[in-house]
């Protein structure tokens, strides 16, 4: 291994994932993306201080020309994405992987991201699992004696969710600085996998999490064509589906699918992280910003309704898949009256998506694949999906993106609990190695923890009051800790006094961090090494760009001028 290379940590499988010629090629991407990645996260940076001080997210006026030329397209859909009408997400562990491709989903969403804790075990892992799991060679017994088995006749297309490009993987140094999580989960997969993908008749497909610009798709598309031509596959065999999950994206949708284009395969509307990033973007902009409970906020809601539409507006204009959002729902046989009133609701949201021209959408539970089939079988009947279907009626509205004063609903003493509850028990499991958790009856995910932690911080700042007419403030919320304390089990083992302290440090001090697991990872999931802070290093401190960010990549057909 490169000498310039210190890993830090140890876990099982390591030997067979952190290979030399992998860790070299690994060392290549850093060496050729890491500068462009720290600028495009200081240019989230100042954007985000330009909304702290008033300034709101609009169309480019600098790509326009992409806009309103209507003649491009991206690529037709890759091998095993023709139908994408039932997708499944969840971490890669051993025995959800297998029940994933048991599942009878299309496709199987294996999450690196948000629904994984990043320990480092669980980041080995992941990449020991997709290997066997593309090599029909997964098996797991638990510790009860019960083995589990992929007995379905048809599986699911593969599709890895890498990390987004604020998120080092710090136990992995080159010249004692951290490599990307992104580059670490995309490359260790790339390189182990594609060959073996493609004997297979699929590829190495990607969803790609957290982008809020066409600049940063552009520098995933450079990563694209840099893999492939080191790994002599041919272009466009990689694909990507970029979930829609920042205000800025939303700005900038028919961009980043132009940036991609040879590489695309489609949009996500991923509505727990958007709702995150519209309270991140405007928790400081007054009460017309301040969203209701949580569990109110359906999609339904005006300016989500003008988010997905608009957004199936441009993947099909383009030609793209456009992804519905997750159904978070556990079905419980314990609870069947329940079990019974949630699927109905996650029925009808289908049925929505599917009626609105989604191609497919996400489930987060075996127990929902049914529903979310029949919502879309409906709809589609024998046809792969909706690509012909045109939503040209549908206004391209900048302001509908960004109005909450028409959201309806309250803020209650219940739903400020719920955040506090949620945002804790969750950070509890995070930080055991529990990416995804089942918290009264939902799937609980980071995005849906950073929609909790980031309302209880607006709510505070902005003096809300709930429907009682009572102020949400700082001292309440520390009542309302103490009071759910004594229903945390805090016998040896577990982690809430320090998932306590993490909540109060994210969700109610005067300093709000972009992402809880930046601050999770750095106080708590940490190895002592003295480095820069994450996503802090100066542009003119970084080594020069190979690639600059408005040329186009050598081997790729250059971009129209916008």
């Amino acid at each position: 291994m490169d000498d310039r290379i210190r890993i830090t940590d140890t876990a099982e499988g390591q030997d067979r994932v952190l290979t030399d010629e992998a860790m070299a090629f690994l060392l290549q991407l850093h060496d050729r993306f890491e500068a462009s990645r720290q600028q495009l996260l200081q240019i989230r940076r100042k954007r985000r201080a330009a909304f702290a001080d008033g300034d709101s997210p609009r169309f480019l006026e600098s790509t326009r020309r992409i806009r309103e030329d209507g003649s491009w397209r991206v690529a037709p859909p890759a091998p095993g994405l023709e139908d994408r009408r039932v997708e499944i997400t969840g971490p890669i562990e051993r025995k959800m992987t297998i029940n994933a491709l048991n599942s009878g989903a299309k496709v199987w969403l294996a999450d690196c991201e948000d629904a994984s804790s990043p320990l480092w075990r669980n980041v080995i892992a992941s990449q020991v699992n997709l290997q066997d799991a593309i090599r029909e060679r997964i098996a797991f017994t638990s510790p009860q004696g019960k083995d589990y088995r992929v007995t379905a006749a048809e599986t699911p297309t593969i599709v890895v969710r890498p990390r987004g490009w604020h998120l080092d993987e710090h136990r992995i140094l080159v010249d004692g600085v951290p490599m990307s999580g992104a580059l670490v989960d995309f490359g260790l997969h790339v390189f182990h996998n594609a060959d073996e993908l493609i004997a297979r008749g699929r590829g190495p497909y990607f969803y790609l999490p957290k982008l809020e610009s066409h600049t940063e798709a552009r520098l995933w598309n450079e990563v694209f064509v840099v893999a492939q031509h080191l790994l002599v596959i041919p272009q466009g065999t990689i694909r990507a589906t970029v979930l829609i999950e920042t205000i800025t994206a939303a700005f900038e949708m028919e961009e980043i699918l132009f940036e991609l284009r040879e590489h695309s395969a489609g949009l996500n509307a991923g509505r727990w992280d958007y709702l995150f990033s519209m309270i991140k973007a405007f928790r400081l902009r007054g009460p017309e910003f301040v969203l209701p409970d949580r569990s109110q906020l359906t999609m339904t809601a005006p300016f989500m309704r003008a988010y997905t539409e608009q957004l199936v507006r441009a993947c099909h204009r383009r030609g793209a898949h456009a992804i519905g959002g997750m159904a978070a729902f556990v079905p419980s046989a314990k609870d069947p009256v329940a079990t019974e009133r949630a699927l109905a609701a996650v029925a009808a949201d289908k049925a929505r998506e599917a009626g609105d021209g989604f191609d497919g959408s996400w489930v987060a539970h075996p127990g929902l694949v049914a529903t979310c089939r029949e919502a879309f079988d409906a709809v589609l009947g024998a046809q792969p999906n909706q690509l012909g279907r045109s939503r040209e009626d549908v206004p391209v509205d900048g302001a509908a993106l960004i109005d909450l004063s028409t959201t309806p609903g309250e803020i209650t003493e219940q739903g400020l609990r719920s955040n506090i509850e949620i945002g804790i028990r969750y950070m509890e499991a995070w930080l055991r190695g529990h990416g995804a958790v089942a918290i009264h009856s939902l799937m609980e995910d980071a995005a849906t923890a950073e929609i909790s932690r980031s309302q209880v911080w607006q709510w505070i700042h902005n003096e809300s009051t709930t429907s009682d007419g009572r102020i949400v403030t700082r001292d309440r919320c520390l009542a309302l800790v103490d009071d759910l304390r004594a229903g945390f089990d805090l016998a040896p083992g577990n982690r809430f006094r320090e998932a306590i302290a993490l909540f109060r440090e994210i969700a109610l001090e005067e300093t709000y961090p972009a992402f809880l697991t930046l601050a999770g990872t750095e106080r708590y999931l940490g190895d002592g090494i003295e480095r820069p802070t994450t996503g802090s290093i100066p542009v003119q401190d970084a080594p020069e760009r190979l690639i600059p960010l408005d040329q186009p990549v050598e081997g790729e057909p250059e971009r129209a001028a916008a």
